[in-house]
């Protein structure tokens, strides 16, 4: 997303992320949050069509990945086979190599990727929750031989034309009924590639299973007192699912709770923060910690398991980090699955800046969240050689 001085665009790019304990003292010291780092390395840049909303990669394959803009299509493209592009005003859309078809209106935000099957869903203004199938293209997609000849590559690595008319297009398997209002986000069972849940506008949280037909299996009505921004499910417990609302609020439910008619309640509510939630995951690392961020800045972390058991009486059940780096509302963020306890979370900045955004890369402590027990013996190994440090005069 840009000012309109150059186009939108979708950019790939490795980032160096430094081991634990590493950071020396005069590093920290350095420190500037408007620098840019130079452990984050651009190395492909393509022209979006319209504002990207949304990015979701394929968990089958990470080269292929889904985007939302201000449509109703869903766009997919293959990055390693998309030609780098020059982000100069005036420049023609890249192509994308697949488009999903299947709502009548704008579907802005809600998506996701199956972690099973290579499923993708998708949520909208027409109220409708939209399943497809990339498994008739994925091979090609896939293919790095084809890479040369692909839909995205218009021919050539080095084309500079983009049309996304000649793209294919692809229905949908299923198209879901049962919210009354915007469709804000959508998440796959981790454990099953038919079963799937909703959010939306109408404040309902909405489970679905493509097995029995296109009408809710469960439908929570009220699930919160405002607009259902985020859900996601647990991907060691699939019975639990959180949710993020307007009303400042996370929820967690159970779904062996949820009954027919909309009955059941939240097992835990935590309110921690200020304004709208805009995003929620569970962690890939420990099975009871989740994160939520907002509209007003921060990015908490959370322990269920720790609801009850707080010392802190300022600090909200649950709470146990908050990461306060963004000076914007941050509208998206995601656990590494494969760096424990890492996090890059992205602020939109553009009403401070004038456009564009913020992203960060980060990793709490691990005295944070293992054991006391533990860090305190750690901690009792330094403890003669922190007392023998003496301010110098």
């Amino acid at each position: 997303q840009t000012d309109g001085s150059v186009p939108n665009t979708l950019v790939i790019a490795n980032c160096e992320v430094v081991k634990p304990r590493v950071a020396a003292a005069e590093h920290i010291s350095q420190f500037n949050e408007e620098a840019r780092s130079p452990f984050v390395k651009k190395y492909k840049t393509i022209i979006h069509p319209g504002e990207v909303n949304r990015i979701r990669e394929l968990p089958q394959n990470s080269r292929i990945i889904a985007t939302h803009t201000d449509s109703p299509d869903v766009l997919i493209w293959d990055v390693e086979a998309q030609p780098n592009r020059h982000a100069v005003l005036g420049a023609t859309d890249s192509r994308p190599d697949l488009i999903l078809r299947g709502h009548q209106e704008n579907a802005e935000f809600a998506l996701a990727m199956c972690p099973a099957e290579p499923y993708v869903l998708s949520g909208g203004k027409d109220k409708s929750v939209v399943w497809w199938s990339i498994q008739d293209h994925i091979s090609g997609l896939g293919d790095s031989s084809k890479s040369e000849t692909s839909p995205g590559a218009s021919g050539s690595k080095h084309s500079k034309t983009a049309n996304e008319k000649d793209s294919p297009k692809v229905d949908p398997r299923g198209v879901f009924h049962g919210h009354d209002s915007t469709v804000e986000d959508v998440q796959f069972c981790p454990s099953s590639a038919q079963e799937f849940c909703s959010v939306g506008d109408d404040a309902c949280l909405i489970l679905w299973d493509a097995r029995t037909g296109t009408s809710p299996a469960v439908k929570v009505e009220k699930a919160h007192g405002g607009d259902v921004h985020c859900v996601d499910w647990n991907l060691h417990d699939v019975n639990y699912i959180l949710t993020g609302s307007a009303d400042n609020s996370v929820r967690m439910w159970d779904r062996r709770n949820l009954g027919p008619g909309g009955a059941g309640s939240p097992i835990h509510k935590f309110e921690g923060h200020k304004a709208a939630v805009l995003c929620v995951q569970w962690s890939p690392d420990k099975a009871s910690v989740f994160g939520s961020s907002a509209e007003d800045g921060f990015l908490n972390v959370w322990d269920h398991e720790k609801v009850g058991k707080k010392k802190n009486p300022n600090s909200p059940g649950g709470l146990f980090f908050q990461h306060a780096g963004h000076r914007d509302k941050i509208v998206d963020f995601h656990w590494n699955s494969s760096d424990p306890w890492t996090i890059v979370s992205v602020s939109d900045d553009g009403e401070s800046t004038g456009g564009g955004g913020t992203l960060q890369i980060w990793r709490m402590s691990d005295l944070i969240y293992r054991p006391e027990d533990e860090v305190v013996s750690e901690l009792e190994t330094f403890k003669s050689h922190l007392a023998s440090c003496t301010p110098r005069a």
